[in-house]
């Protein structure tokens, strides 16, 4: 087979890309494996209604019956979902919202969606933490070594005499 001369170039760093987006891969998928699998949601237990949509979008939006509704029978959560322009996309989204609704009701906080939840806001708190740590010398009078260079010389203008003070 003969390539190119302009992708057989290009074909190294396309292989590159290749393999770094798959190292990203596997970071994603060790919080994946620490998650429970989602609940299965049977047909029978959901009632589903195709309702025109509403709001941004225009004409396009608001004539088209493409927002879903989901209604499960047992519990009576009703999930909505119009996302996208497409019936088939909102009905896969309005799945797993409702299965998350249902997971949530069922486990409470050990939900994936609590899980979630938890790991961004440990992660949020972590950021936050080095933040402090960085800026921690600019804040903290008991730390003199480590004071700004203005208030180390606004401190050497206090210590001199002023020429008033002199003894004659």
């Amino acid at each position: 087979m003969l390539l190119h001369r302009a992708t057989a170039f290009k074909l190294p760093r396309i292989l590159n890309a290749i393999r770094h987006r798959a190292i990203d891969r596997t970071g994603l998928r060790g919080l994946a494996a620490q998650l429970p699998p989602r609940i299965v949601v049977s047909e029978d237990d959901i009632q589903e209604c195709f309702l025109k949509g509403s709001g941004p979008g225009g004409q396009k939006i608001n004539k088209t019956s493409s927002t879903v509704q989901l209604k499960h029978l047992p519990t009576g959560i009703v999930v909505k979902s119009q996302a996208t322009r497409s019936r088939s996309q909102n009905r896969s989204l309005a799945r797993r919202l409702l299965s998350d609704k249902l997971e949530d009701a069922e486990k409470g906080s050990g939900s994936r969606t609590a899980l979630k939840a938890e790991s961004k806001r440990k992660k949020k708190a972590s950021m936050a933490k080095k933040a402090r740590r960085k800026h921690r010398s600019q804040y903290d009078p008991s730390n003199e070594d480590r004071t700004p260079s203005h208030q180390t010389a606004q401190n050497a203008m206090d210590k001199t005499p002023c020429l008033d003070d002199r003894k004659s």
